[in-house]
């Protein structure tokens, strides 16, 4: 044990309790990966329970220059939780539930290390609805899902994570706690410095408590499964939807046809709609008139299958049915992780210059690696595609996809973040002025560079050299 960790447990051994301080045998190996990778094993584990405590940890580790990898349900694709060399981890699973709910205010209070399933559970106890939803729901949790600005299935009606956000408790890097959780819908009270903390990656401070915004439960909620001929005709059913569904459009996502006969066929299931067509669609509405919307949703895809954006189409009838065509969605996922490793990229595309892309990606892709083969799906209401890859060329192959992104205006990471794995290619969706911006920010709140060092940017040469000397 070093002896710069050996004075940083010494400064919290009378803060923390027993679990929360964990080195040698006593870290798991959880600990030191996250959803696609394992990194290092972090040198210890600091669990904090309360925002004094996480205060009391930064200070001492800024004090020291130990660097720090902020952890919560560990289910990044990007990297940004996997520890590197020589850091020690921040894990604040046990600062987790929801502290209070105002239910005229519609907004809650959680702790970062709550997960998003408890958040969306402690909302439907009360009637009301929270508006993010992601597949690793269970584990997932808030501080993680603001340090990513996570989006999911429902972007398309309630918005990034950033929207649903109505104050933050975080603490900078030398351990200043800054708290604004009032809920207020308005308040130009001078600068708004909670958007400094959502979508950063923890590079800025630690997220420990967040007020959340609700909206009413709603009481209908239903869905289609659709065949159509093409993604021209899918993006043409977006629009149309948009405007005779206006207010109750919740999600628009789309599978491209060997996802879906694969996926299938891994579930073991019968298809839904007919196999063979050209594109396939889940559309959702949530609404507050059952018998109006319901008449609204089934006029509108009648619409579309006699106007030809659609070829067949299933519309659930019951909670049960409703269920099992979102469990084809949630099922490509475990069909795709069969597969073994894949180079999955997850990119945002104008949807008016979409098809331009895939034609550009997939020339490019069968030059480098004729026998890779492309899986695509995701959520097309906010342009945001899954694109994974089974190929021996990942590097090459990931060139060529987010040069394909830049050429046509689009972002290297929609959801996911960049951490550690995409720190080469922000360059092909952020300007060099862009760049610096976020590295004056950075050197600005955490000049030491103790905060997940490594993410989204590498650290100044002259950080590391001043460390080494």
């Amino acid at each position: 044990m070093s002896d710069r960790l050996n004075r940083l447990l010494a400064c919290l051994e009378n803060m923390l309790d027993a679990s929360g301080i964990l080195i040698g045998d006593g870290i798991s190996a959880g600990y030191a990966a996250d959803a696609t990778a394992a990194g290092h094993h972090p040198l210890a584990v600091l669990r904090p329970r309360d925002t004094a405590q996480v205060s009391a940890i930064l200070a001492a580790a800024n004090e020291l220059g130990q660097p720090v990898v902020v952890q919560g349900g560990r289910t990044g694709l990007s990297g940004a939780s996997r520890p590197l060399a020589g850091e020690v981890s921040i894990s604040l699973e046990r600062m987790n539930g929801v502290d209070g709910i105002d239910v005229a205010a519609q907004t809650l209070i959680a702790g970062a290390g709550t997960p998003l399933q408890a958040v969306q559970q402690a909302a439907s106890d009360n009637e009301l609805f929270f508006g993010v939803d992601i597949g690793s729901r269970g584990t997932a949790t808030v501080g993680g899902n603001i340090a990513t600005n996570a989006g999911g299935i429902r972007v398309l009606r309630y918005g990034m994570y950033r929207a649903q956000v109505m104050g933050l408790e975080a603490v900078l890097a030398d351990g200043t706690i800054l708290s604004s959780l009032k809920g207020l819908p308005k308040d130009n009270s001078g600068y708004d410095l909670n958007p400094l903390f959502i979508g950063t990656e923890g590079t800025l401070g630690i997220v420990t408590r967040a007020c959340l915004k609700l909206h009413p439960k709603p009481k209908i909620e239903r869905n289609a499964f659709l065949a159509l001929p093409s993604l021209k005709a899918a993006q043409g059913l977006l629009a149309k939807l948009r405007v005779e569904l206006s207010g109750l459009l919740s999600a628009f996502e789309v599978i491209f046809p060997n996802v879906y006969d694969e996926t299938i066929a891994h579930m073991g299931i019968r298809p839904p709609v007919e196999t063979g067509a050209g594109m396939y669609a889940m559309v959702e509405i949530q609404g507050q008139a059952p018998e109006y919307d319901n008449e609204r949703f089934q006029a509108a895809l009648a619409t579309a299958l006699e106007e030809g954006f659609a070829s067949d189409i299933v519309l659930s009838n019951s909670l049960r049915e409703f269920n099992a065509l979102w469990a084809i969605r949630d099922g490509i996922n475990d069909y795709l992780f069969s597969l073994g490793k894949m180079a999955g990229y997850d990119i945002s595309v104008p949807l008016s210059r979409m098809q331009e892309f895939l034609d550009t990606a997939a020339h490019a892709i069968a030059g480098i690696d004729p026998d890779a083969v492309s899986f695509i799906f995701g959520h097309l209401g906010d342009g945001n595609l899954h694109y994974c890859v089974l190929t021996r060329h990942e590097k090459r192959i990931a060139e060529a996809v987010f040069s394909g992104i830049a050429a046509v205006g689009g972002g290297v990471s929609a959801e996911h973040g960049i951490g550690t794995d995409k720190l080469k290619y922000l360059r092909f969706a952020r300007s060099e002025a862009e760049i610096a911006t976020m590295r004056r920010l950075k050197a600005a709140f955490d000049p030491n560079y103790i905060l997940n060092r490594g993410r989204v940017f590498e650290a100044p040469v002259s950080v590391l050299q001043a460390e080494r000397a």
